[in-house]
């Protein structure tokens, strides 16, 4: 009897071997079900995309196969060899590789010695031979084709950069599967092309990927199947073009929800801009940016990596100091901010791209994230914080926006990425800002909560009159919350663009253009 791609697929193939599988595997965390009857598999010289919300189970799965967590109960076997329990290091040793998306690496330390420091640990060597070391090093960056120089230090590099040199550690330790975990979150499309040549080399090289993504467009373009996971189950999985998923229906096995497109429609709240920048300058970055940002209105900047958008809202929250120029806000030159108190009195809130070091103070619970901006506000004699009111305003604040699993007493760290930034958001919220700053507000965040985000960016602009601005390079993003957007090229604005008159090719198209 012959079976069906899908069934011989889940099965692990009639000649495939495996290289990992997972059987009816249990982990839970704080009371809550992280893996709740996982299988999976994954064969030898394949590209796999794990797909799903954040908090639905995929870096649980990536931790126990990696020996990083202990699962509750189930079977793991890797290599066909069952293990009931695994280290890092028996991971490690079995060819798995993981690329986190921080990417683990030493600033303070070479290229070449980050390359071969794990496995240089690995054979205990107790004298180090640096001629050796750079050798190898640069046998491995010449492998592929990553034309740098070894001896640059890591901290000195941009992130694709940093990228092929976790690629290349994870290379000369001999890699059988390596697992990338959001791997093209903030690189450029020419950045992207150049990975994906890299994961097909690695594939031809007998070597499995898994690819751990939010983009749905990866799928086809690099992956020969995919697994949905939502709950902590894999509730689909198939062959790239097998039964023919559309992104809706992948949406709603992601979520178990339909979502409709919705854009951002401006009407005008007040004829006088909440933020009106004249000539804002800053050398190295970025010069004579002129615009208006108005009442109810989100206004979306976007550019390639290095544009100097990053640096501008930066620059507008007091973080870094313009070198020319001015600032109107609400109609009063207010001149330049000299610090984020500035920028702060003037009614502003930031919400940075990296929430895990500047958004959140992870090892404290949820409900003290929430009101940390606002702590001054309920301060009474001698400095004493007024409890009973701030508990009150933490509630109000957590339950003005859903998060799913959000025990207020436990830590941040225990969220997923998604909640988490709803978190930061809640934490900004609280102080009842006029503008609105979002640096990237959805980035390494999955469908469901994106659209949640979204929405709540929509509702602040036109029920609560919040002027909003967002710097994103996500061009279904800017198309979904925006109703105009600029492109910045190389520290200027090149083009103004309404929305309704753009279609999101012809977006990308400008973006991309020389």
């Amino acid at each position: 009897m012959s079976h069906s791609p899908l069934l011989i697929l889940m099965l692990g193939g009639d000649n495939l071997k495996n290289i990992v599988k997972i059987k009816n595997m249990y982990k839970s965390f704080y009371g809550a079900m992280a893996l709740n009857g996982m299988d999976f598999s994954m064969n030898e010289g394949e590209i796999r995309c794990l797909i799903g919300e954040n908090g639905c189970g995929k870096s649980t799965m990536i931790k126990v196969i990696s020996g990083f967590h202990p699962f509750d109960s189930g079977e793991l076997y890797i290599n066909d060899k069952l293990y009931k329990k695994i280290t890092p290091s028996e991971s490690i040793a079995e060819g798995i590789q993981v690329i986190y998306q921080d990417f683990s690496l030493f600033p303070n330390m070479t290229i070449a010695e980050n390359i071969m420091m794990y496995s240089t640990v690995a054979k205990g060597d107790i004298a180090i031979n640096w001629k050796e070391i750079r050798k190898k090093a640069e046998d491995i960056l010449k492998k592929v084709q990553f034309d740098i120089d070894p001896n640059m230090y890591v901290a000195d590099l941009n992130v694709a950069q940093k990228q092929m040199v976790a690629i290349c550690r994870a290379i000369v330790q001999n890699a059988r599967l390596l697992i990338m975990d959001e791997p093209t979150t903030a690189l450029t499309t020419r950045e992207v092309e150049r990975l994906f040549e890299i994961v097909r080399k690695l594939k031809e090289d007998g070597v499995s990927v898994l690819f751990v993504s939010h983009k749905l467009d990866e799928i086809a373009e690099i992956c020969d199947s995919y697994t949905i996971m939502r709950n902590g189950k894999n509730v689909f999985q198939s062959e790239v073009g097998e039964g023919k998923l559309s992104k809706e229906d992948m949406v709603y096995y992601m979520t178990g929800k339909k979502f409709t497109s919705e854009t951002h429609v401006y009407v005008e709240q007040s004829p006088i801009p909440a933020l009106k920048l004249n000539d804002l300058t800053l050398d190295g970055a970025f010069e004579n940016i002129n615009f208006s940002l108005y009442k109810g209105e989100v206004l979306g900047i976007t550019g390639l990596l290095g544009c100097g958008n990053t640096e501008l809202v930066e620059t507008l929250f007091g973080i870094k100091k313009a070198t020319g120029g001015s600032i109107e806000i609400a109609g009063k030159n207010v001149g330049i901010f000299g610090c984020v108190d500035d920028a702060l009195n003037s009614k502003i809130a930031y919400v940075p791209e990296d929430r895990l070091t500047e958004g959140l103070h992870l090892n404290q619970s949820i409900a003290d994230n929430a009101i940390a901006r606002i702590l001054r506000n309920y301060t009474g004699h001698m400095g004493l914080l007024k409890m009973k009111e701030l508990r009150k305003k933490q509630k109000e604040s957590l339950s003005s926006m859903s998060v799913a699993g959000m025990v207020p007493e436990n830590p941040a760290n225990s969220l997923s990425g998604g909640n988490q930034q709803k978190i930061v958001l809640i934490k900004w919220l609280a102080s009842n800002p006029d503008i609105l700053i979002l640096n990237s507000p959805t980035v390494g965040v999955d469908v469901g909560a994106k659209s949640d985000i979204h929405k709540i960016i929509r509702d602040l602009a036109r029920e609560k009159g919040v002027a909003v601005l967002v710097v994103s390079s996500d061009m279904y993003e800017i198309m979904q919350i925006c109703n105009r957007v600029l492109l910045m090229k190389e520290g200027k604005i090149s083009q103004e663009i309404d929305i309704k008159d753009t279609s999101m090719d012809e977006l990308e198209e400008l973006a991309a253009a020389d």
